[in-house]
């Protein structure tokens, strides 16, 4: 059974979702993948133990601290190659960012490759169940481009600005529209 709660945050409402007591999801509302790959019973469960953790960590980090990743007991589910991607996402400190390539360069170290694709990276990053604790937001193109964030590009920039990251050399890539 999936124990969920809801939490009004500064970049939306959000829902977070718990099975045996640990984290298993963070979705803004209207994000892609909303509720992943979830097939369970979902049950609401305001006083559930992990989702109360799960509330007050978010209190601190958009109160503006930086509450530890490890304070919260998460179990996102995907392929091992995502776990992977997952664990170097909570590695990117506060107020920094990172580059799909570069996660592609330490993941293909990882197992021995001698490169890894950017795109299987990007696509890991775009499914993380577990978005804002685990940062996928601190990842963008090598270039300086804000993509790939499945919650939308404004809350990224929210995110990012609210960490106070230096947007100066970050843009929106413009979208080539043929007429």
């Amino acid at each position: 059974m999936i124990y969920t709660t809801s939490y009004k945050s500064p970049v939306g409402n959000i829902l977070l979702a718990s099975k045996n007591n640990k984290l298993i999801g963070l979705w803004i509302e209207g994000q892609k993948y909303f509720l992943g790959k979830v097939k369970e019973e979902i049950v609401k469960k305001d006083d559930e133990k992990i989702l109360v953790e799960a509330k007050k960590w978010l209190d601190r980090y958009f109160n503006g601290e930086k509450p530890k990743i490890s304070e919260i007991d998460l179990s996102p589910k995907g392929s091992e190659f995502a776990k992977k991607v997952w664990e170097i996402l909570c590695k990117i400190p506060y107020g920094e960012v990172t580059t799909y390539g570069e996660i592609a360069k330490k993941i293909a170290k990882t197992m021995n490759k001698d490169k890894m694709s950017a795109q299987a990276v990007g696509g890991a990053v775009g499914h993380n169940p577990i978005s804002i604790i685990i940062p996928c937001h601190r990842v963008v193109g090598s270039n300086g481009s804000l993509t790939g964030y499945a919650g939308g590009i404004d809350k990224k920039i929210s995110l990012l600005k609210h960490e106070g990251v230096d947007m100066t050399n970050l843009y929106v890539p413009i979208k080539n529209i043929s007429l």
